[in-house]
Parts: C-alpha cells; sequence; structure tokens
C-alpha cells in the first residue's frame, strides 16, 4: 500500500465491515446508530460493521448511510477513507448546540461555512483557507426542507475539539464575540477535509441543545426528546435530499477557491 488511495481502499471495508462494492454513489453521514438502523428499517436493509468503529447500510437506490462516531478526528477519518469510494456527494446529518435566541430545539441549520476551531484541518489546509460547504447540494437539502413547511436557519457553526466547555464563561463569552450560530465538533472537519480530497459535502444540522442558557445544557433526559421529536424527520429529509441528488444526475463540480 503506497498512496492514499491504496490504504484507503483497505481501511474502509476494515474499520465498517462494508465492501467497496457494497457503498453507494451518495453518502450520508452521521453520529447516531440509531440513524443506521432507522434507515435501515426504513428500506428493509442490512446493517453491516455492527461492533466495528463504523456501521453503514446501502438501499436499492444506491443511498449510503455511515455512522462515524464523534469528534473531528473521527470526520476526518471518514472523509479521508471515502476517497476509495469516491462519492458523488456526501451529507452529515449532526446535531449541534444553538447559540442564538433565534435557534430553537428542533430546528434546522444549514451551515453556510465553519470556524476552524478543532485543530485537525490544520493537517490538511492552512488556517487562511475557509472550511465551505457545497452549495448545490445544499441547495438541494434546502429544497425538501422548505417542502416539509420547516423553518431553517443559515449562519456559521463553530466546531471544536472541546467536548465540556459549557462551565467556561470566557469561551462562551467568545463565542458570542464571533457571532457564530452554533457549536458542534464535525462540521468544520468535514468540510475542508472534504475540500482537500475534493468531495461534495454539506451539513444539514439538528438544533438538540441551548448552551448559553443554564437550563438549555443537554442531558440525557432532553436529548431524548430532542430525538423522539426530531430525528425521524432530519432522516427524512436527509435521505430524500440525497436521493433526488442522485436520481437527477447532477455533478457538483469542484471550484479551487
Amino acid at each position: 500500500m503506497k498512496t492514499k488511495l491504496d490504504i484507503a481502499k483497505n481501511w474502509l471495508p476494515r474499520y465498517t465491515g462494508t465492501q467497496l462494492k457494497q457503498f453507494g454513489d451518495f453518502m450520508l453521514i452521521t453520529n447516531f446508530h440509531n440513524y443506521v438502523t432507522k434507515f435501515a428499517d426504513t428500506f428493509g436493509c442490512d446493517v453491516y460493521g455492527e461492533g466495528m468503529p463504523m456501521q453503514t447500510s446501502t438501499n436499492n437506490d444506491g443511498l449510503t448511510i455511515i455512522n462515524f462516531g464523534i469528534g473531528s478526528a473521527n470526520a476526518a477519518t471518514i472523509m479521508d477513507l471515502l476517497i476509495a469510494k469516491n462519492p458523488k456527494g456526501v451529507l452529515f446529518l449532526g446535531k449541534c448546540g444553538g447559540l442564538k435566541r433565534s435557534t430553537e430545539l428542533g430546528h434546522f441549520i444549514l451551515p453556510i461555512a465553519a470556524v476552524r476551531g478543532e485543530g485537525t484541518g490544520q493537517d490538511y489546509m492552512p488556517p487562511e483557507v475557509p472550511a465551505l460547504p457545497s452549495f448545490k447540494l445544499h441547495k438541494f437539502v434546502s429544497e425538501k426542507i422548505i417542502q416539509h413547511k420547516q423553518e431553517y436557519r443559515s449562519g456559521v457553526i463553530y466546531t471544536t475539539n472541546r467536548r465540556l466547555w459549557e462551565w467556561d464563561d470566557d469561551f462562551r463569552n467568545y463565542l458570542r464575540k464571533i457571532g457564530v450560530i452554533g457549536i458542534d465538533m464535525e462540521t468544520a472537519t468535514i468540510f475542508i477535509v472534504g475540500y482537500a480530497n475534493q468531495i461534495a459535502r454539506g451539513a444539514l444540522l439538528l438544533v438538540s441543545d441551548l448552551p448559553m442558557i443554564q437550563e438549555g445544557i443537554k442531558t440525557a433526559e432532553s436529548d431524548k426528546i430532542v430525538t423522539d421529536k426530531f430525528v425521524d424527520l432530519h432522516l427524512k429529509i436527509g435521505i430524500e435530499a440525497m436521493t433526488e441528488l442522485g436520481s437527477k444526475g447532477e455533478q457538483i463540480k469542484h471550484f479551487v477557491y
């Protein structure tokens, strides 16, 4: 294995228990095992990779979903490994903390960009390169959200490696100062590593907590409420957007900034 592609072709099946030919051309990636099982139940397809670092399922339309785990390191890993398949489009279905008064639990956010506060992306691109989604992919997602008569917000997401920061007043004040709309641990990494690997990418984020106020910090109980109320729609919109993108056969071109 002398090249990055050689390694990715060997490691993607090793991490997922899924052979390369079993992956579709369009993909959903997520942090949550239940998204994969819900997908598989919807389409009556198998789940691969149980007991392995990542799980996958692929339907008859050639749409694959992958649970890659939590955090920017795992996000970079999956966006590197996916070069083995060279997907035509990848949409991240993640959850984020809402940082503005205009964001409420259950709202969707389509990020126009992400602040690279996680550090992982520095191994891929210089810090001055912005972490951006592919516009055309987000266009399809936006249309699907509107068809479902849902509101969504657009803005900049802050991506961090810090899992526990809610107690840190200095960091909270910093987030207010830079005006970001939400915070998570993966979006900027997915965008910048996707750009480095020339993979069309996007993110549809579900606001799962409101960490700037004490009563809004996520708990096991509050996360269950959000999951029960909003996850099915989150997944449905992602499935419909990527399926339509695939059926229309539109190629998402890559441009250098």
